[in-house]
């Protein structure tokens, strides 16, 4: 056994036990989950998610919100799901579904997430801007407090005000009439005028957004800010508040002024996670249609529990039949190709968690196939390794054989199910087939991990094997079954 054999012995076991601690369902300490995510704040729970179709969650009815006679524009509305998909997707909550239904209506469907997510709203006020239903062209408009599809505007007060804070993004609206005796904003810039948003934390362990504007709004800012920062050495007393949809999200007051359009929101003691949605939603631009919320209902698994159970039966004794068929047709050989399909089962897991992967039944069958798939890739090794042995071949070279002239196989055949998978991925993200798109993911990352393990794992052991029991091995070709 060469020194090569030896340290990959030694990775593979330690990667096992590393997946296998990955798998328990366990409050994993802290410094571990650092130390899988680098930085404290990216830190998270390990564990499995569930689609709803198997945990049930929030579904939303989005529809157009447009002055009655105006027609839906099919590209504008696509657009709008997109930029909804993308944003959902951005905070996290993948596997969610977002798909048009009809020429008017976005559905979104939201897997573990309940009504009690959804952020009060904050105080209501009116800008110049307006509400977006009457005046000129609309623009984005949606009240969704986890996913609003709007983006930045923005505001000064023309009367002293204050108002809570929130974590939600922000929408240009069209001039209109205002409410008659309701105080009124001056709105300065609007979320068309910003070109980078990012999200840095200070020496202090606060977190701040860096923005940078387009040229046009950097000069109104320019000017803006110039006017209405503090004299030198005096701490800023002027309010730039940040609306959405006419709620006050916070009111950051100027510093200093800022010439060149770059400059920054600091959040004060604002958590990692508000920080990040802000970033992240401020980072997408308006949705060329306006969407208001129809409908929101909190829905339960559609498969119920009982169709859930004997789905994961039917996996297990589907995987029990295959390590018995193993174990009974190549024996030795079979019983060494069950230890590595169980780690890869362990691998699957633990990349399901830290990806993390959204489970949904066809992404479990995506998983069930990719293992069937591992052992068709043993299979092809041992049927060499048995051909090579009736030649007469010695145990060391028809081992080294099965594995060298198996591979162009299996390297085929494993790259043909990456491109469907890549077909399937692309179907599913650009019809809003999301349950396609699950089961793409989970048999591709089964199919990564196969070439590993059918491979490298178990031709490690079948040498450490050989090696330490080769001679008595030879003389017993039953345990081959030679």
């Amino acid at each position: 056994m060469t020194k090569r054999d030896v340290v990959l012995l030694i990775f593979i076991l330690i990667l096992a036990g590393l997946a296998l601690f990955v798998d328990l369902n366990i409050d994993h300490p802290a410094w571990f989950e650092n130390l899988l995510f680098w930085r404290p704040e990216n830190a998270r729970d390990i564990q499995i998610r569930y689609g709803l179709d198997l945990r049930g969650g929030l579904k939303v009815l989005l529809a157009a919100d447009l002055p009655p006679g105006q027609e839906v524009d099919p590209v504008a509305m696509e657009t709008a799901r997109r930029i909804v998909e993308d944003r959902v997707n951005s905070l996290g909550l993948t596997e969610a579904v977002v798909q048009a239904q009809g020429d008017r209506r976005i559905i979104v469907e939201l897997p573990g997430i309940t009504g009690g997510a959804f952020l009060p709203p904050g105080t209501v006020v009116t800008t110049t801007l307006g509400p977006p239903r009457a005046g000129f062209t609309p623009t984005p408009t949606a009240t969704l407090p986890v996913t609003p599809s709007t983006s930045l505007t923005p505001t000064v007060p023309l009367t002293p005000t204050t108002a809570p804070t929130g974590t939600a993004t922000i929408s240009p609206t069209a001039p209109v009439t205002t409410t008659p005796g309701a105080p009124v904003y001056q709105t300065i810039l609007t979320g068309a005028g910003l070109e980078q948003v990012g999200l840095d934390r200070t020496q202090t362990n606060q977190y701040e957004i860096p923005f940078q504007l387009k040229p046009d709004a950097a000069k109104i800012f320019a000017e803006f800010t110039a006017a209405h920062a503090p004299p030198p050495g005096q701490p800023g007393y002027y309010p730039l508040c940040i609306v959405l949809d006419k709620r006050v999200l916070s009111c950051p007051v100027i510093e200093s002024a800022i010439p060149d359009g770059r400059g920054t929101i600091r959040l004060g003691d604002a958590t990692y996670e508000e920080a990040r949605n802000l970033a992240i939603q401020l980072h997408y631009g308006a949705l060329p249609v306006p969407l208001r919320v129809e409908t929101v209902s909190t829905v339960g698994p559609t498969l119920g529990e009982i169709s859930v159970q004997r789905s994961i039966r039917a996996g297990i004794v589907g995987l029990s039949v295959v390590l018995l068929f193993m174990l009974v047709y190549y024996r030795l050989p079979g019983s060494l190709a069950d230890v590595a399909l169980l780690i890869y089962a362990l691998l699957n897991l633990a990349v399901y968690k830290l990806a993390p992967v959204t489970l949904t039944l066809p992404g479990i069958a995506g998983f069930l196939l990719s293992a069937g798939m591992a052992v068709d890739a043993n299979i092809l090794v041992f049927e060499r390794m048995k051909e090579e042995l009736r030649t007469g071949r010695s145990l060391r070279t028809a081992i080294e054989a099965g594995f060298d002239r198996a591979w162009t196989s299996i390297r085929d055949s494993q790259a043909s199910t990456l491109i469907v998978c890549a077909v399937l991925y692309f179907f599913g993200t650009n019809f809003g087939a999301s349950m396609v798109k699950g089961f793409a993911i989970t048999l591709a990352i089964g199919t990564l991990i196969n070439l590993f393990t059918a491979v490298v794992v178990t031709r490690t052991f079948i040498r450490a094997v050989f090696h330490l029991a080769g001679g008595w091995i030879q003389s017993q070709r039953w345990l081959l079954g030679v």
